[in-house]
């Protein structure tokens, strides 16, 4: 396995995320399987929540389809996607979870959904993932072009002497 794949894997077993996975299937007895760089797909996941058709934790990439849909070619972009957010557990370890639930309300906030302009989403792919790049609500886009302004234009007066 190259370098960053098992050091990445490795993270998510120190900082427990994986390990949180590997109960979750327990609980809900779902399957695991070997994907590729060191990332177990967890097919026949029977939960309504969440409703996407995959979520990570930690290097554990669950879906209700049989893995050999995640692992089919033709998903290779998705399965990347959700590979990116691997990195990201392997990162921030247990606090992804709070830090993702921040930016999927900030998402909402923005554009009534959770993952337009969800910071991780972003970074992982949004049209990989299935997300769609939506518009700004009304009141963040007055917000945003007044913030835009006023850091164009610096306030009226005395110059700096420096």
């Amino acid at each position: 396995m190259p370098a960053w794949p098992l050091i990445r894997t490795t993270l998510t077993w120190i900082n427990g995320t994986s390990l949180a996975a590997v109960l979750i299937c327990a609980v809900t007895r779902t399957r695991l399987t070997r994907g590729s760089g060191g990332v177990l797909v967890a097919h026949g996941y029977r939960l309504k929540v969440p409703k996407q058709s995959c979520f990570t934790v930690g290097s554990v990439v669950f879906t209700k389809r049989p893995a050999e849909w995640l692992l089919d070619p033709e998903r290779a972009e998705l399965l990347h996607h959700e590979t990116r957010h691997v990195a990201q557990y392997a990162v921030l370890g247990p606090v992804f979870w709070l830090a993702y639930a921040a930016a999927s309300g900030w998402s909402y906030l923005l554009t009534g959904a959770y993952g337009s302009r969800n910071f991780f989403e972003r970074h992982a792919g949004l049209a990989a993932g299935g997300y769609r790049e939506l518009p700004l609500r009304p009141w963040a886009t007055r917000f945003t072009r007044r913030a835009a302004s006023s850091a164009s234009h610096p306030p009226d007066g005395n110059p700096s002497p420096h």
